[in-house]
């Protein structure tokens, strides 16, 4: 089979690697790539976000199955563009990745159809969202941006200043542009976040082993939210019993609901969830694997992907036993000094083999370029060093040792990844 990845970040190229262990898998193609997926796969130039010739080329290479990654062509349709040119593609329809493409549509979902969730408001004028958090008078509170911002349409404000400040750069200055219409303020919730992604069909869901992000910047969850420092897996947090409960409460009902909508979900279903002292509640879904999630969760996949991919296109994910590796996974994100807001691009980094790698560990590539033979830094996060052990401990250790081989002026990395308190 040959296949085209949609993407260019760490998520992309650990699912790349996974698609490559697959026996059906004769060539791969990446658009647009980057520099570390360069040795994996084929490069394509073409923009993520270009449906047309994104359709065009895979028309034209006789493409067997497009794997659509990232949220955003998949919320502007790409899934569909594919279908309708009669190729086969993973990846939700636009109208169920809507899911995670609205924060509103989301939350008025769970409050239709009883899917635990925080208590919220909408809301598409600065001044009522102010003058609802004035009158409330509860501190944290969650201030959300209605659509897709990279992950960083979330503002948790500590004070009723802080909230009124979140409002309006949201909605007034247009931090996160058109996303911003419309906000979401709802209540914070306390407990340990876990991350679960799914497997389904629209009608089976089958859940993947759990993970942890960490999404503040800085050690001991200090600094400004990004798109995840690290993760591991599994989430020690999530036991057995509330694994099943989660499943019974949450997943099923999320699945259902949607097919009820007429918005059937087919692809990988993110759910982000705290477990609060009132049991386990949804923060978020996402439309598709979660990044960092995937680059702990993948390399624990003992099944063949593709065959998963065909078996979710195909409708027929109840007949297929999913097997999973025992142990656990680390994954310590190197970002560019600055991250998340300003930083330096095409800093030479120093430590990988000419692969791209190191040894020990598996160094998947989000924010890289190749220029003559040298990988260079091209985005925020740059790699994410990804390790697995017997044991947490033992997969921190070989991630961490990893991390202390490659170098690259400023680069940040958080200390206490996997350091549950």
């Amino acid at each position: 089979m040959k296949i085209l990845m949609v993407g260019s970040g760490g998520r992309e190229h650990a699912l790349i690697k996974k698609l490559k262990e697959s026996k059906k898998a004769t060539e791969i193609f990446c658009a647009p790539g980057n520099g570390g997926i360069a040795k994996d796969a084929t490069i394509v130039n073409i923009g993520a976000m270009d449906i047309d010739n994104m359709v065009a080329f895979a028309k034209d290479n006789a493409i067997d199955l497009v794997f659509v990654a990232p949220d955003d062509p998949l919320a502007a349709g790409m899934v569909d563009a594919m279908e309708k040119a009669g190729i086969r593609a993973f990846g939700p329809n636009a109208n169920a990745a809507i899911i995670e493409a609205s924060k509103v549509f989301s939350k008025n979902l769970m409050k239709k159809y009883n899917i635990p969730t925080a208590k919220y408001e909408v809301f598409d004028n600065p001044q009522k969202a102010i003058d609802y958090v004035v009158s409330e008078n509860t501190v944290p509170v969650v201030v959300k941006a209605d659509g897709l911002a990279l992950g960083k349409g979330v503002i948790i404000a500590q004070t009723i200043d802080e909230a009124k400040d979140a409002i309006k750069s949201i909605m007034e200055d247009k931090q996160f542009g058109d996303s911003g219409n419309n906000i979401v303020i709802e209540e914070f919730l306390t407990g340990p976040e876990v991350s679960v992604l799914a497997f389904t069909d629209g009608k089976t869901v089958k859940p993947m082993v759990s993970s942890k992000d960490h999404k503040r910047a800085y050690d001991n969850d200090e600094g400004l939210n990004t798109g995840g420092m690290g993760t591991i897996s599994p989430n020690p947090y999530y036991t057995e019993e509330i694994a099943k409960e989660c499943y019974d409460t949450i997943f099923v009902p999320t699945i259902k609901a949607m097919e009820q909508e007429g918005r059937p979900f087919k692809g990988c279903l993110y759910f982000g969830l705290m477990l609060t002292p009132n049991g386990p509640k949804v923060i978020e879904y996402n439309a598709r694997f979660g990044d960092p999630e995937a680059q702990v969760v993948l390399p624990r996949l003992k099944t063949d992907l593709v065959d998963i991919c065909e078996a979710i296109i195909d409708e027929r994910l109840a007949d297929i036993d999913i097997q999973w590796y025992e142990g656990a996974t680390a994954c310590v994100v190197m970002a560019s000094g600055g991250y998340p807001l300003a930083y330096k691009k095409g800093i030479e980094i120093s430590g990988l083999n000419e692969n791209g790698g190191v040894d020990g560990a598996v160094v998947y590539h989000a924010g890289t370029k190749l220029e003559n033979d040298k990988f260079l830094t091209n985005g925020g996060r740059v790699l994410g060093v990804t390790a697995k052990g017997d044991t947490l401990d033992d997969a921190l250790n070989k991630a961490y040792t990893a991390v202390g081989k490659i170098t690259f002026d400023n680069a940040h990395f958080r200390k206490d990844i996997g350091k549950i308190k």
